[in-house]
């Protein structure tokens, strides 16, 4: 069992392990602490591999990363931590304070939703490295702070704007089918990656239903078509593959184009799902509303619920 005591400016740890001991002064206390634990491993028989983080992030991009549903985005993320001088780093020696430290220098150049993120992927691939591993003992992200939430993003679409993007994708070709998921996706609050996966095989149109096998939270749902959405499906050619047949890049840079070409301001397609709640929550109870969108508290729908003072008024006349 290690001792950590304060020695001066320093730090003083001292570790007993089967009857020898040994000691050393460190600058900070995470750096005792860490010590402490490759000391500990080694008196015991157990060192710790000399991996980096580099490694660690190889091989959860190699053996984990494939079987989640946000794989993709995972791997672009790894790809971008791999080029940062943390990556270099001993495994066995990273610091919360140096993890700190990283973020807030993270924070300096980007979002705190963006950091959030790259410290989620980095908490899992740590979690990794100690439980499934044994490359360490300890997480250290565990006690990173992580960056304070923006506030929940408030953009309504008017029907002008949707008339405006719609004219500038057209009817015709990619863009044609971009139109109608567009318009789909107000219908039916399903989000952008699970429209551009749907198929066929998961549409029942007499029953106003799609299936969708696996969500972003990994649990299966069906989702109920208002009679507009089934329409919308009845305008492709049905057959057994992805129902829009685009992809989500190829999706995104029509979607993109064409409100830059309609003068339309700050919207993207993933406010359609914001759109479309507000909507069906006018038609559904919240349990309902949970249900359909694939939200297993409902208490996390109140992000999604804006309506103003003056609304509720006039329904208490």
């Amino acid at each position: 069992m290690a001792s950590v005591q304060r020695h001066g400016k320093a730090w003083r740890v001292q570790l007993f392990v089967d009857g020898r001991r040994v000691s050393k002064v460190l600058p900070t206390r995470q750096q005792a602490a860490a010590w402490a634990l490759q000391a500990e491993a080694e008196l015991a028989g157990r060192a710790l591999p000399a991996v980096t983080l580099a490694d660690a992030l190889e091989r959860y991009a190699r053996d984990v990363s494939p079987s989640h549903r946000g794989a993709r985005w995972e791997s672009v993320r790894i790809v971008k931590l791999l080029r940062d001088p943390l990556a270099a780093r001993r495994l066995s020696a990273l610091s919360t304070a140096e993890l700190s430290a990283w973020r807030d220098a993270q924070l300096a150049r980007l979002s705190p939703s963006s950091v959030a993120r790259e410290l989620t992927l980095l908490r899992s691939v740590l979690e990794a490295a100690r439980r499934d591993w044994h490359w360490i003992k300890v997480n250290p992200i565990r006690e990173v702070r992580w960056p304070k939430a923006p506030p929940s993003r408030k953009r309504r679409i008017k029907a002008a704007e949707i008339e405006a993007v719609c004219a500038a994708l057209g009817e015709q070709g990619a863009s044609g089918r971009v139109r109608l998921a567009f318009l789909f996706a107000l219908e039916t609050a399903m989000r952008s990656g699970e429209i551009v996966g749907m198929r066929w095989d998961d549409v029942e149109i007499q029953a106003r239903t799609v299936r969708l096998p696996r969500t972003k939270n990994g649990d299966a749902r069906e989702v109920p078509l208002t009679r507009r959405a089934a329409e919308i499906l009845c305008m492709q050619p049905a057959g057994t593959g992805p129902v829009f047949g685009v992809s989500g890049g190829v999706r995104d840079t029509l979607f993109r184009k064409a409100v830059r070409a309609a003068g339309v301001l700050d919207l993207h397609f993933h406010d359609t799902r914001a759109e479309a709640i507000w909507r069906l929550s006018k038609r559904l109870d919240v349990l309902q509303l949970a249900r359909v969108i694939g939200h297993r508290d409902p208490r996390s729908l109140m992000i999604y619920y804006h309506e103003s003072a003056a609304d509720m008024a006039k329904r208490l006349d």
